[in-house]
């Protein structure tokens, strides 16, 4: 840390060397990777105007020498961009946005759209001409993050955010203590009876993104239904999810526990998901809060069963009318261990049933 904030052209200089493969034939690859990266995050968490210009440029120039194009490449990225809006002055940032970029596939270009997306969950970087000119070119080049909003929406504010006391939901008493639960319907058991698949894989795929970016351990299962006859809102519950044809829910009871289905929230949902993408897996990788963003987003969009052009607050409007589940159930399929996650969603007109499940573990 002493040698970034007096001497940081050094550090750019062995990492340019490590780069370049001009440092010994013994460091390649994955340990380039680790360490440049590790000059990288130094540099991106010493503050000053000089540091946040090099971090970037290791990431964004340095890195693609190696040839390197795998998920770690990727992740320290993010890593970096991150570690940038959290550590570095708006002002020290606004240099980096000088040009305005030719295409969106680009690393030096991609790193800055991440550093856009870590400051605008930072609530950071708005009203500066740089930073807007860069952010407005990569909507008009169509990058994938630059359709995210500029700033934080109040449905978002679980992003991030630890309470003391309220760690992961583990046992079935924590989610009945936090949430309320729904009770058991013999009318609820009949409705499950009688849904039809609606078998949809983009929208699936949309669905897991958080936890198949993250790289948890298993995966997630993402099903979608139809009534044929509207489902009163009383009666979506464990009751009902226990009759639909879902792996994840078979030979429920086998397992020591009781399974409970509690009702919940859009944010709850959303913070979920975003947490699951930017912490990644246990044994998986962290995707950073930008892309964690676009992935709870897309994933969220993919339950509402709503297209991409959606404008995010009138998808807010839409969330807020159906009925949201989060549920816990004791099966060979999850895990309990390091993470389970299960939600379900129930659509205003009563007829359409949205169902995610995730787990994962460190256990070989």
């Amino acid at each position: 840390m002493r040698l970034a904030e007096h001497r940081p052209s050094e550090l750019y200089e062995a990492a340019e060397r490590l780069c370049r493969g001009t440092a010994g034939a013994a460091l390649r690859g994955a340990w380039v990777v680790r360490a440049v990266g590790r000059i990288a995050e130094v540099l991106a968490a010493t503050r000053s105007r000089e540091c946040a210009r090099f971090a970037a440029d290791i990431v964004g120039r340095l890195l693609p020498l190696t040839g390197e194009r795998d998920g770690a490449s990727v992740r320290l990225l993010r890593a970096v961009a991150e570690k940038l809006a959290t550590s570095q002055q708006p002002r020290d940032l606004e240099p980096l946005f000088g040009v305005l970029p030719d295409g969106p596939v680009d690393p030096e270009v991609e790193v800055r759209a991440c550093l856009l997306g870590e400051l605008s969950l930072l609530g950071a970087g708005r009203v500066r001409p740089a930073p807007d000119a860069y952010a407005e070119r990569l909507r008009e080049l169509g990058h994938p993050l630059a359709r995210l909003p500029r700033t934080r929406l109040d449905i978002e504010h679980r992003f991030g955010v630890r309470v003391r006391g309220l760690g992961p939901v583990r046992t079935s008493a924590q989610l009945r203590t936090r949430f309320p639960e729904v009770p058991s319907s013999a009318s609820g058991a009949a409705a499950g009876r009688t849904a039809a698949q609606a078998p949809d894989d983009d929208r699936a795929r949309a669905a897991a993104r958080p936890f198949t970016a993250g790289g948890w351990s298993r995966t997630p299962e993402a099903r979608f239904f139809l009534l044929p006859h509207p489902l009163d809102p009383d009666d979506f519950g464990f009751s009902f999810l226990r009759e639909l044809p879902l792996a994840s829910l078979a030979d429920e009871g086998t397992r020591t526990g009781r399974s409970v289905a509690c009702r919940t929230t859009p944010d709850d949902v959303l913070g979920e998901l975003f947490s699951a993408a930017r912490g990644g897996g246990v044994n998986g990788g962290a995707q950073g809060g930008a892309y964690a963003r676009l992935y709870a987003w897309e994933s969220l969009y993919a339950l509402l069963g709503l297209p991409a052009d959606v404008p995010f607050l009138d998808a807010v409007r839409y969330g807020i009318d159906h009925r949201w589940l989060r549920f816990m159930a004791f099966t060979p399929w999850f895990h309990h261990d390091t993470a389970d996650l299960a939600f379900a969603v129930l659509d205003p007109s009563g007829t359409r049933v949205a169902v995610l499940t995730a787990t994962d573990t460190d256990a070989a």
